[in-house]
């Protein structure tokens, strides 16, 4: 069994509304609780972060499979976008949804099929998605373009 471990550290001063500092090997950041749920708005969050690492993990998960299945992707991208549930002042991440764009040279049917699949398949195997699960719900909506060369 191979184990890695990640750390991070964090400072935070004053109350509710007060502004902290994440630092971690690759990521330095300002932290405070979004102006939408009346904080500062200072740098990024829990909701952002979340959300941010439920998008990496999803799309290096598709393009390693995409590689894997030897499908030629001329471009790759995503928009994710995260729901919070505010009821009786309880916050609750309810539901991601991954907007993958892919463009490749010709489209068929079959290929959009297999596209298809892996996209279901990264959802299923993100190491992200899967601690997620049962928690939040996580859908994606394909964008599949054929490129005009």
């Amino acid at each position: 069994m191979t184990q890695h471990k990640f750390t991070m550290d964090l400072t935070w001063s004053e109350g509710r509304n007060g502004i902290g500092n994440l630092m971690a090997h690759n990521l330095q950041t300002k932290i405070s609780i979004p102006r939408e749920m009346n904080g500062p708005g200072i740098g990024t969050n829990p909701d952002e972060m979340l959300l941010g690492a439920a998008a990496t993990c999803y799309l290096i998960t598709f393009a390693t499979l995409l590689e894997n299945s030897a499908i030629a992707v001329l471009d790759l991208s995503i928009q994710s976008e995260g729901f919070v549930n505010v009821i009786n002042g309880s916050f609750t991440y309810e539901k991601i949804i991954h907007k993958p764009r892919i463009v490749v040279e010709e489209l068929s049917e079959r290929l959009e099929r297999r596209i298809t699949h892996l996209a279901q398949k990264a959802e299923q195997t993100c190491m992200i998605s899967k601690a997620l699960k049962g928690n939040v719900a996580i859908e994606h909506t394909i964008q599949l373009i054929e490129a005009n060369l």
